[in-house]
């Protein structure tokens, strides 16, 4: 029982979705130790769905493995290449399928949608003891989700809000100031930080960047057609940025009609097509009521010593520039200052100056 309570204990500990998974595996596989547990959650769009494996610990692994959290999508297993894994995620109790060992799946849940499986491989069948015993922990496990949801996410859109920025990006700006020396394996302990996990899992190229979202004349839609029509707009966008955007990426709303996009890019040129093809996106759907919208996209790299708040004034000054200038565009903020538009944003000591 104090085994139990420990791994209950570490489960609910960490505010970070990172080590969430890895926390579960561990805890399954201290408590069953079957052959091997793993996490697989499904990502990707409808249409081309794919396997993520978030922890998988074997029997006598000293800590656990996982896909790198920035893999590309195609490089990912297709969800129908494993259709027992698939086939459990509509069960409401564990499926069970015996060869020449026995492995069990068990949905794994959250309070707004089924995200993945457990997969569970033992020598004998586990016994209805053990079956209630995960079902309780996946439980509180999707409890604890729910009110990291509650307190993470905003409430309209589903996107993360504006308060879990600040960790997010002080995660990208350490793996920035030691891009040149990280790697692609992805092993971490239960107990790992985030900081820990997230170096073990990023490749050693590329750069992040920060994109701030704004929608071209909200007001006129809130004013002209309601404040339900333009809630419906913003959730509409939302879904949108969603299929535009790779899996990994980090989506927010900061409230209003401002949105900010933290991603992984090899390059300015690349970020500048994935806001580009929002913006078409954008600019081709139709919306209920409203008809077409168009936004106006400011973006910068993020560079080493970068705070939050330095970062975001780059792609501030980007969109303040692009909507000042015609709306309905993509704007760089390092093309702003190559062509004399813009003015570097930087600190002296402790105080920022924009």
């Amino acid at each position: 029982m104090s085994l139990l309570a420990d791994h209950l204990a570490q489960l609910t500990g960490f505010r970070d979705r990172d080590v969430l998974d890895t926390t579960l595996a561990t805890a399954i596989r201290d408590l069953l130790r079957p052959r091997c547990v793993s996490i697989h959650r499904c990502v990707g769009d409808e249409d081309s769905r794919r396997w993520l494996t978030r922890a998988r610990l074997s029997t006598g692994d000293p800590a656990p493995q996982a896909d790198a959290l920035w893999v590309e999508l195609d490089e990912l297993p297709s969800v129908d290449a494993f259709p027992l894994r698939r086939a459990a995620l509509a069960e409401d109790g564990p499926l069970v399928h015996i060869d020449e060992g026995v492995t069990t799946w068990f949905a794994l849940a959250t309070d707004r949608e089924v995200v993945g499986v457990v997969e569970i491989e033992t020598v004998v069948a586990i016994n209805p003891e053990h079956v209630r015993l995960v079902q309780s922990i996946l439980r509180i496990y999707r409890n604890f989700q729910g009110l990291l949801d509650y307190s993470e996410r905003d409430n309209l859109t589903g996107l993360l809000n504006r308060k879990t920025f600040d960790e997010s990006f002080y995660k990208v700006s350490a793996a920035v100031g030691r891009s040149g020396s990280a790697t692609a394996t992805a092993t971490a302990t239960a107990t790992a930080t985030a900081a820990e996990l997230e170096r073990r899992q990023l490749p050693a190229f590329g750069g992040y960047y920060i994109g701030v979202i704004d929608i071209d004349h909200f007001k006129k839609v809130n004013d002209v057609h309601g404040h339900l029509i333009g809630d419906e707009v913003l959730l509409l966008l939302s879904r949108l940025m969603r299929s535009n955007f790779r899996f990994h990426d980090r989506l927010y709303r900061f409230g209003g009609e401002e949105f900010v996009v933290l991603m992984r890019c090899g390059s300015d040129e690349a970020a500048r097509v994935g806001f580009e093809r929002l913006r078409a996106n954008v600019q081709g759907y139709k919306f209920p009521q409203v008809g077409s919208i168009t936004i106006s996209v400011g973006y910068a790299a993020v560079q080493p010593g970068d705070t939050p708040s330095i970062a975001f004034a780059r792609a501030d000054k980007a969109v303040y520039w692009a909507k000042g200038h015609g709306r309905n565009q993509v704007c760089n903020h390092a093309d702003l200052l190559a062509d004399g538009e813009g003015v570097e944003v930087g600190k002296s000591g402790d105080v920022e100056l924009f």
